[in-house]
């Protein structure tokens, strides 16, 4: 397992460009040292169709790389209409799971399964889709993700936020760690990005 999964502790901090393209995010551990980044890849048809679809129904792909820029898993999530499904891969590229956003008209709701589909976790968000617990199969408190405060310039004049991943140590699994610590990009494409 790649280091950058081991930590427990992830800031996650959205990139601010003038004219980008795609989405980009920083990742720091909690000494605040950059141990990786989360970047968006866009292909030229898909850059298209976001010029004439909301980016909210379009396709994604995260890359999540470790300090040295290797890849060492990916998000995907094809077009959708009403909820998200976001597939998961190690860095190998062999599929470990899935994030599903389930339909809830107050506060966000997704359901992590692994590559079988058995559910492994629960995530819920609260009413500003802000902040978010994260529960295993058996209700135990698993990790969080909740949005930190980012300067006011940046909350006013900007999109780009900022979240805060913790996950508990008794989550020893590598799979479950790998989707743990991706998903709070996923949660930021799926109900922050308007663009």
């Amino acid at each position: 397992m790649d280091r950058f999964f081991s930590n427990n502790v992830l800031v996650i901090d959205e990139h601010i460009g003038a004219f980008r393209i795609s989405n980009a995010y920083k990742v720091f551990n909690k000494e605040g040292e950059e141990i990786g980044a989360i970047q968006e890849h866009k292909s030229f048809a898909r850059i298209l169709l976001g010029l004439f679809l909301s980016d909210r129904m379009l396709p994604f792909e995260l890359n999540i790389l470790n300090a040295d820029g290797k890849r060492i898993a990916q998000l995907r999530r094809g077009i959708t209409f009403f909820t998200s499904k976001v597939q998961i891969f190690n860095e190998a590229g062999t599929f470990i799971g899935s994030f599903n956003q389930r339909f809830t008209l107050l506060k966000p709701k997704f359901t992590l399964r692994n590559n079988v589909g058995t559910e492994i976790a629960t995530i819920k968000g609260d009413w500003k889709a802000w902040n978010f617990e994260i529960t295993d199969a058996n209700g135990q408190v698993i990790g969080s993700i909740d949005k930190k405060w980012n300067g006011i310039a940046k909350e006013l004049f900007t999109t780009a936020d900022k979240y805060l991943v913790t996950i508990s140590p008794t989550v020893t699994d590598e799979n479950q760690r790998i989707a743990i610590s991706s998903v709070a990009a996923a949660i930021d494409m799926i109900l922050k990005e308007e663009d």
